[in-house]
């Protein structure tokens, strides 16, 4: 999986792919060809990205309304920015095509599939959103100009272009690398900056550009890379960004929950990119590590905690909890020892020999697909509420707050 491998021979294995399935008639480009943002002599622009060298990679988070599956970043684009953070738009009015989705059903129908899970325009138009995309951007990428194909058929660079975004998105988990942080979207947690930085920047190996809109809410990720060779068939690396930075404050950075949105399941398989991904009907949730707090919400809103023996209460210490990856999911341990679902209900114990996996749905704690857990009635006082998988008087969410 691409998780496993170093930042670096992800997008040598990513170039690889790339290099395998452009159009067969684009130029080819020496091994040895200069990295875009690094040459100080003139080449020849069909296999050196000039004057935009600096490749970003953007993504969004939309909530409202909420826009792509609720457990995964949407693509915004393949920016060629200059190599000092400005840059050109709209280079070739006369290529700014308006029937992407003709031209990829011809070119790369198995790219316009995927688009139309993670290429989602907000407003629902993704047709013109792709077409924005395509005329602002990449028209002024100068390895896609139409003479740095041979036998030049009209719109295959367009077929490129959005073949080499999705491919390059595909590396780029941002949702599955914050959550393995414990970073993962919530209505009432919060999280820093720098935490964000480091959980991104431990798999990317450079800063991402962070960015929120006025209500400090998370909604952008940019990451840059440089390219050695063309975008069609170069090696693509990551590398640290120029221009505009963060726009998050340093605290109090909210990442809110997509309400109503699907989940996908990423399904990896031993292709050249490391991972290829693919809508599923089967909710998978992401893998929590590290240590955070048992959030209850009930009747819409938050009321306690599950505190260390793994019952409800409302109005104690919450306790603190360890999450470790196990399989596809994880465990979770308290100071009373590990927590497992023995008949029917939650126990932290020493006496626990085996704990229960558990996964994380983007919202809420799962237990066999499910997020719903049960209470026979909403504690008060010192009373702790045992939490039950099966169905009881109350019904309650256990979210996850890291620390």
């Amino acid at each position: 999986m691409a998780l496993s491998r170093t930042p670096m021979a992800r997008y040598v294995l990513l170039s690889a792919a790339l290099a395998s399935s452009a159009m067969a008639t684009s130029v080819s480009c020496a091994a040895d060809a200069p990295l875009s943002c690094h040459n100080t002599t003139a080449y020849d622009t069909c296999c050196f990205n000039y004057p935009g060298g600096d490749m970003v990679l953007t993504q969004f988070w939309d909530t409202n309304p909420a826009t792509g599956p609720a457990n995964s970043w949407t693509v915004h684009g393949l920016w060629p920015d200059h190599c000092d953070g400005t840059y050109d738009s709209s280079c070739d009015p006369a290529r700014a095509y308006t029937n992407i989705t003709q031209i990829l059903q011809a070119g790369a129908p198995s790219t316009l599939e995927y688009m139309q899970v993670y290429w989602k325009d907000y407003q629902g138009n993704d047709e013109s959103f792709w077409e924005h995309e395509w005329g602002k951007h990449g028209t002024c990428i100068s390895t896609l100009s139409p003479s740095c194909y041979v036998n030049y058929q009209p719109t295959q660079e367009a077929v490129d272009f959005f073949t080499t975004a999705v491919s390059l998105f595909k590396t780029l988990p941002s949702y599955d690398w914050l959550a393995a942080a414990g970073i993962v979207p919530s209505s009432t947690t919060t999280y820093t900056l720098s935490a964000i930085q480091s959980a991104l920047q431990s798999h990317f190996g450079h800063p991402a550009v962070i960015r929120c809109n006025s209500n400090s809410e998370l909604n952008e990720l940019w990451y840059h890379f440089n390219v050695q060779g063309s975008v069609q068939t170069g090696t693509f690396h990551p590398v640290d960004p120029v221009g505009s930075g963060a726009t998050c404050p340093s605290t109090g950075v909210k990442y809110l929950p997509k309400p109503g949105g699907t989940v996908t399941t990423v399904v990896t398989s031993a292709t050249a990119t490391g991972t290829s991904t693919a809508p599923s009907s089967t909710a998978t949730g992401a893998v929590l590590s590290g240590k955070g707090y048992l959030n209850v919400v009930s009747g819409g809103s938050q009321n306690g905690c599950i505190i260390g023996a793994g019952t409800w209460y409302t109005t104690g210490t919450c306790a603190t909890f360890t999450a470790t990856p196990s399989g596809a999911g994880f465990t979770l341990t308290s100071s009373k020892g590990k927590c497992a679902i023995s008949n029917n209900a939650l126990t932290c114990a020493s006496s626990v020999t085996a704990a229960t996996v558990f996964a994380y749905d983007g919202a809420s704690l799962t237990y066999s697909g499910s997020s719903s857990f049960y209470a026979t009635a909403v504690p008060t006082g010192s009373t702790q509420a045992t939490v039950y998988t099966a169905s009881h008087a109350v019904a309650l969410n256990i979210t996850w707050q890291a620390q």
